[in-house]
């Protein structure tokens, strides 16, 4: 199965820019693409560390999660994290619903319910089915676990809303589009949606940047 690489990326990358004036100016301004290294504990640790993350400001998060990690020796396993007590989890700052999703996402790799080890053979729908069936965790997240820890190359994240302003701020729309709107605009970016949702993003941090949009 197709992955993301440096050197897809950049062939992607090309093939978008040839396809689209547009998003060949973006590119020019926002260089190439960086793939950040995927979770090195595997997709595990990158589910857990999702559900960590949600709607938390970057700093806090962080320390939140790094509490959470030193409460395990070793590698994290969905049994080490079962065994530790509730109160361990919540002093280290985790909130109740992020304790019950972390457990449950747990519960679900012990029982079989979810199949990580299974992720490179299944195809993305397959997964985002998979993964949502556990709490806490929605569409937006197993679609950054596909495109981050898994680097599948055509990921669509029409619900994320710097996708939706990125695609507005690269054409000119004087609105974003809606998430139903984005969808099918995405099918001219197929195989490279993923590369596609990058530059968008990159759109919108080029417009912070020039003090275009609002942080």
């Amino acid at each position: 199965m197709a992955r993301l690489t440096r050197s897809t990326v950049a062939e992607g990358t090309e093939e978008l820019a040839r396809s689209d004036s547009a998003f060949a100016d973006l590119v020019a301004r926002a260089g190439p693409w960086s793939l950040r290294p995927p979770n090195p504990e595997g997709p595990y640790a990158a589910l857990v560390r999702s559900i960590a993350f949600q709607q938390l400001a970057g700093a806090a998060a962080t320390t939140i999660h790094g509490r959470f990690r030193a409460l395990i020796d070793g590698p994290l396993s969905p049994e080490g994290v079962l065994a530790l007590p509730d109160e361990a989890l919540a002093g280290a700052g985790l909130s109740g619903s992020k304790r019950a999703a972390i457990r449950d996402l747990s519960e679900k790799i012990i029982d079989g319910s979810v199949r990580l080890d299974r992720l490179g053979r299944m195809s993305d729908e397959a997964i985002v089915e998979m993964l949502v069936s556990v709490r806490g965790i929605g569409v937006w997240t197993a679609q950054m676990v596909l495109m981050f820890q898994l680097r599948r190359p055509d990921v669509w994240p029409t619900g994320d809303l710097a996708v939706r302003a990125g695609y507005g701020l690269m054409h000119g729309w004087p609105d974003p589009p809606t998430a139903r709107e984005l969808e099918p605009l995405g099918d001219a970016y197929r195989p490279w949606r993923s590369v596609a949702a990058h530059y968008c993003w990159e759109a919108v941090h080029l417009s912070r940047s020039a003090g275009l949009v609002t942080p």
